[in-house]
């Protein structure tokens, strides 16, 4: 079955997560944190899922892209499936997801340009500095930015330049 096809019938967990491109431990982990049904069992213990669960893992997987945490899904989900809409909190969340990044982008472009300068420093230094002898360049960046907060752009909690843990979710 093609990756777009739709269907009208149940579907294992397996083919499911090749449909949505999700591994089969993805599925258990939206299951267990609430962000899809429980899956019915075979007699012989497989997992199915209704169709409509597909279109709600692609959902999920958008939302996942673009910021939206877990927690914050499991909540908007909740909601929508107890006949709620909660659209407003969506729009809210996106709202402050996009207020975050603009500030770490302003901290982006100012480390970019420390970090500049902080190169044409080391130009200068590296100039003056006889071969095979070491000019400090690393000790003389720590002793001028002392305690530097880490540099991994974080948007929610979530690293660019993912951890094993995070890339497997």
């Amino acid at each position: 079955m093609r990756a777009n096809a739709s269907t009208t019938r149940s579907l294992h967990s397996g083919e499911l997560a090749h449909l949505a491109g999700v591994s089969p431990d993805t599925l258990r982990f939206y299951e267990r944190r609430g962000l899809l049904p429980l899956a019915q069992r075979t007699a012989s213990g497989y997992r199915v899922f209704p169709p409509e669960v597909l279109p709600r893992v692609r959902l999920i997987r958008g939302a996942l892209s673009i910021g939206f945490s877990v927690a914050e899904l499991t909540a908007i989900l909740r909601e929508r499936d107890d006949g709620g809409a909660p659209c407003r909190r969506v729009r809210e969340l996106a709202a402050n997801k996009l207020a975050a990044l603009e500030d770490q982008l302003r901290d982006l472009q100012s480390w970019r340009r420390k970090l500049r300068k902080t190169l044409a420093a080391w130009d200068r230094t590296l100039k003056d500095t006889p071969r095979r002898k070491r000019a400090g360049l690393l000790e003389a960046f720590v002793a001028t930015h002392p305690k530097r907060q880490s540099r991994i752009v974080r948007l929610n909690g979530l690293a660019y330049g993912k951890s094993k843990r995070e890339k497997r979710q």
